[in-house]
This record gives C-alpha cells, structure tokens and sequence, in this order.
C-alpha cells in the first residue's frame, strides 16, 4: 500500500515517488483515464465527507522529454491502495514528483478543521451531536441530531467558535491501537469510533475536542481563518447546518455585501434599509394582489352579465361558447363559474389561446343534470387526450386545429342531455 505522506505533513506539496501499479479506469471516444498508484503519496483520497486532491504527477521519459500527468481525482479501493486518475498513462517503475494544489488542499483543511471546532462546540453547549459531514465546492454543511436549533442558539455557538480560532489552539495529531481507542469510546472521551480495524488516527484540538478522523487538518486553530454559519435547515435525521472558513468565509462576505449592495441601489435605499423594505413591499404586494383579484372577480361577473343578455335560451338551453386570447385559464375558470351561478339551464365552453395546447373549461348549471368531467373526457378521448374536473366543471387541453371540432362535439353533448 501507498506511504500516505499527508499524514505526517499536510502542509507538503511536493513529493517524489514511484509508479507502483497502472490500470485504466474508463474509454470514451478512443480516449482513455487511468488510475495510478504510487509507492508513497501526498493526494488526499476521498474520504470521510472530504473530497479528494488535484495537482500533477511529472516524469522525465528516456529521451528527456517532460511529462505531465494531471491528477483529476483520487480514491481508494476496498484493499486500501489509494489510485490517482489522469488522461496520462505512467509504466510501472517510473519514477515521478507529484504536486498537489495547495490553494485546494488548504481549502480543505480549514473547512474540516473547522468543521472539527464547530461540531465541538454544538455539543459542549447545546448537546447536539455531528451525525454526518459534507465539504462541498461552496459550502460545507454537518446534520446535527437535534429537532430545533434557534439563530440565538447558533450565534453564541459561531461566537465561541472564533473565539477559539482567535486563541490559536493548537491542532495535534497521533495514531493509537484500536484497544485504547476503545477504551477512550466506553470512558466517553471519543464520541464515536470508525468500524475499520487496526490503529486510529486521533486529532486533538486543545482542550474543546478529540475526534477519530483520517482527513488533513492546520496545525492550530488561528489557520481555520474564521467561521461564518450560512444558515439551516430541517432534514430527515434533524437540523442541516451551512458553513463555510478561512477564505471561503472572505469570498462569502464580500458576495453577499455585493449582492446586498445591488439590491439596496435596485430599491433605491441603503443596504441597513434592504431587509425593512423588501418586507414592506412584500406587505403592499399582497394588499395590490387582493385588490387586483377583487377586480378581476368584479369584471368575471359584470363579463358573465353581459354574455348571458347576449346568449338567450333557445329551446331551453343557454349555451356559451367563447374564445379568448386576451385572458388565461385562470379567468376563464371563474368567469365559467359566474356563468354558472348566474341564470339557470346554461352550458359554458371557454377557450384561452394564450398558450399552445389551448387551454378550456366547460362547465353547467346543476338543473342540466350534465356530468362535465365525464363529457369532457368522452370528447377529449378520440384525439389521446384528458381531462378532468367535477360535474359542474372541467379543464383540459385541445391543438387550436381541434378546437371548433371539439366544441362542436361538446355542444351536441349538451343538447342531447
């Protein structure tokens, strides 16, 4: 198995090493990846909620050609050999230098570390324990097993957390048999344990946490840079809790001041003033949304009105039969209703052609003893179609080709019940 450097220096980014096994891992369209392992290695495997390194293997071919074999991914398998993917091919034997991104490799290191200092935390003050971990591309998030957690809850958390970071603690690593990792389990000084066999790696931050944990850390807590919570949310196994450090804390804070920024200059006030008036205009939106909808329902019913005095019975039966392309579906359903409620033995067919398919409602007055649902779905069924709704009312979808035939064979649905 691979010398796995970064457990001794996760600081180190350069490394020489020698191929050790090549096998290829995918082919598409004639090209090839391949997965590499290596006697010894600086590249993080994925593992344990971290993702895995990127960077570069060199090597110098016979004649004295550089080549480069960049690193895309690396994992490891059930045997514990950890494999290094790359377009590049690297016989067996050859000797190479491996670089690691280390603007990624420390990215990785505060967000874990501090993901070590705030699950910590959670517990000591609040009792919630750190069920699971995941270090994403923007943010990292921990599910915690807790029901609630209150903002008040989390700002004296992430308060005692940069407090911490503040202090420098140091952030020490050692590796133990299983036995007395056991025994630090059952003593309740470790709050959980991996299943795999054999030694256990410990990381210890000083006085605040001691964790079971494979993955690379900074060396004291002042490197962890900073933790911002984002927020939370409720997930099956309790409350999701969003962070992000050191740098990624930076970039965060400058993207949310720029987009606080462009809101408060699109509302025409200064940022402290964004949040007062977003809640403002949300309160008028839903006072204009009332009014409006007050209207629409006036003019449903002076519409319906007006398009009862124009369609008289004939042979008692009132049919309205219209095409609209200057109201929605929506309108149409409750002028139909209008219809309906407003002079006895009247059949509605409504038709919006705002959209394609059209959209239509047929509905009648309860006097007709009409099933609309199931005269619609009788009509609708020659051309593959459905639809569906209540005696009173149905809705469906018609090609605008369809439509006149459809209403035709409607109608004579009507005037036969």
């Amino acid at each position: 198995m691979s010398d796995r450097i970064y457990y001794a220096d996760p600081s180190l980014t350069f490394f020489d090493a020698h191929v050790s096994d090549i096998r290829e891992a995918s082919r598409s369209q004639g090209r090839s990846l391949w997965q590499i392992a290596l006697d010894r290695s600086a590249f993080y495997p994925t593992s344990g909620g971290q993702p895995h390194d990127t960077g570069l293997l060199t090597a110098t071919s016979p004649g004295g050609a550089l080549l480069e074999a960049p690193v895309l991914a690396v994992d490891e398998d059930e045997q514990g050999e950890v494999w290094h993917t790359t377009p590049k091919p690297l016989l067996a034997g050859t000797a190479v230098r491996g670089h690691v991104d280390w603007s990624r490799r420390r990215d990785h290191m505060q967000q874990h570390s501090g993901q070590h200092l705030l699950s910590a935390a959670l517990y000591r003050q609040l009792g919630a324990r750190t069920v699971s971990f995941h270090l994403g591309e923007m943010t990292s998030t921990i599910d915690l097993a807790r029901e609630t957690i209150t903002s008040e809850e989390l700002e004296r958390v992430e308060d005692a957390v940069n407090e911490i970071v503040a202090e420098n603690r140091p952030i020490t690593t050692r590796t133990i048999p299983r036995h007395e990792a056991e025994m630090l389990l059952a003593a309740g000084t470790l709050l959980k344990l991996p299943e795999r066999e054999g030694d256990i790696r410990l990381i210890e931050i000083e006085d605040i946490d001691l964790n079971a944990c494979g993955g690379t850390h900074v060396r004291a807590t002042g490197q962890i840079g900073g933790l911002l919570v984002r927020g939370t949310e409720r997930v099956r196994q309790g409350v999701r809790v969003e962070f992000v450090c050191g740098l990624r804390a930076t970039v965060t804070a400058r993207h949310d001041l720029a987009t606080l920024t462009q809101a408060g200059a699109a509302l025409s006030v200064k940022r402290t003033e964004v949040a007062e008036t977003v809640e403002r205009l949300l309160v008028e939106s839903k006072a204009a949304h009332k009014a409006r909808q007050k209207l629409i329902e006036e003019l449903a019913a002076y519409h319906a009105a007006t398009l009862i005095q124009e369609r008289p019975l004939q042979q008692g039966l009132r049919v309205v039969r219209r095409t609209f392309s200057d109201h929605d579906a929506a309108y149409l359903k409750l002028l139909a209703l209008q219809l309906i409620a407003s002079a006895p033995r009247t059949c509605v067919l409504l038709a919006s052609t705002q959209e394609e398919p059209i959209r239509i409602v047929v509905a009648a007055t309860p006097d007709l003893q009409v099933d609309c649902g199931a005269l619609l779905r009788g009509a609708l069924a020659p051309y593959g179609l459905r639809g569906g709704g209540s005696p009173a009312m149905a809705q469906g979808q018609i090609s605008k080709a369809h439509l006149a035939e459809l209403f035709d064979g409607l109608e004579g649905g009507f005037n036969q019940a």
